[in-house]
């Protein structure tokens, strides 16, 4: 039990939890790549809308909604199959959809060519 104890406490620094309860991991053990998997673009009717950062939506700007991430991160997220990337200011929260991990402004959409087929396959990466 003793040596149990003393390799737990040798493990490192334990990731801090986030205000929603989220652990991150340290700076030092983060991955380059954030987070992978589906991304979806906000349709028009959201246009001026109130984001939850407090600022209208504007599909033109390259802002993103994340679950997790705190308002004002900046991501640069990469289309999977074609190699495209954009860098986004998360101003928003969501997406509510199951197995989506971040909603793109129409803008950013454009840049990562995922207009046609409103969803995309990304990875995302922390740029600060």
């Amino acid at each position: 039990m003793l040596v149990v104890t003393v390799l737990a406490g040798c493990a490192g620094p334990r990731p801090a939890p986030t205000p929603d309860g989220v652990a991150e991991p340290p700076a030092e053990a983060a991955a380059p790549v954030y987070q992978s998997g589906e991304a979806t673009y906000y349709g028009a009717r959201f246009a001026g809308r109130t984001t939850a950062s407090g600022e209208a939506f504007d599909p033109r700007a390259l802002t993103a909604a994340h679950r997790r991430l705190a308002l004002g991160t900046r991501v640069r997220v990469t289309n999977v199959d074609n190699g495209r990337t954009v860098t986004v200011r998360i101003n928003d929260r969501g997406p509510y959809a199951d197995g989506r991990i971040i909603d793109l402004s129409r803008a950013a959409a454009e840049r990562l060519g995922m207009i046609e087929s409103g969803v995309a396959t990304v990875e995302l990466r922390r740029i600060d």
